[in-house]
């Protein structure tokens, strides 16, 4: 017992004295060696989690007419009511009935607004067609213009909302108003459907 004490406080010493040895100085007019930086520790995944996969985003609607019929129209269309029918008192739908509602009055006017400030975002994912068969012009100059329109006024209808003042929800249904029109009036409104999605 004594024996492994007394290699012990050996050892112990032992380390101390490397620890507490001087780096060597380097020779008269040598330039000191420049130090890598540290490198951070790599992190181990945790345990039982899968490896990380790279996320790639392509278009679950194939059609842009169903993105607009899906998300935009209904949600625009709940924006449009409010400024004629106080929110509080909006009739329940068939859905309402049935599921009940927990989103009920100027919290579905909230949301409906932000499905649109939403919605941008999905007309930027590249790979959509129009109904006709066309691509979606997103790689035009003026596409990001008329989708960042249309997320600046979901925000401003949101915040309208948010105030619960129907005299707000009126100002910012025009700016919807106004956010689709712009993109309509270029790419929508045609003769006929085949020339839909191409600019005047």
């Amino acid at each position: 017992m004594r024996i492994v004490s007394v290699m012990f406080a050996l050892l112990f010493f032992t380390m101390v004295g490397a620890a507490q040895t001087p780096a060597k100085s380097a020779a008269p007019g040598a330039k000191p060696a420049a130090q890598a930086p540290a490198k951070p520790a790599a992190q181990a995944p945790a345990r039982g989690a899968a490896p990380a996969r790279a996320v790639s985003y392509k278009p679950e609607a194939p059609t842009l007419l169903q993105v607009m019929r899906g998300i935009l129209f209904p949600n625009s269309n709940i924006i449009f009511l409010a400024q004629d029918l106080d929110p509080t008192k909006f009739p329940p739908t068939a859905a309402d009935q049935k599921f009940g509602n927990p989103y009920p009055g100027w919290q579905s006017v909230e949301n409906a607004s932000l499905a649109l400030a939403e919605a941008a975002n999905l007309l930027m994912i590249p790979g959509r067609k129009c109904s006709n068969g066309k691509p979606v012009p997103s790689t035009r100059a003026d596409w990001p213009k008329f989708v960042q329109g249309l997320r600046d006024a979901g925000q401003a209808a949101y915040k309208a909302a948010q105030s619960k003042n129907m005299d707000n929800i009126v100002d910012a249904a025009g700016t919807v108003t106004e956010a689709c029109a712009a993109c309509h009036d270029q790419y929508r409104e045609k003769p006929n459907l085949s020339m839909r999605c191409l600019p005047k």
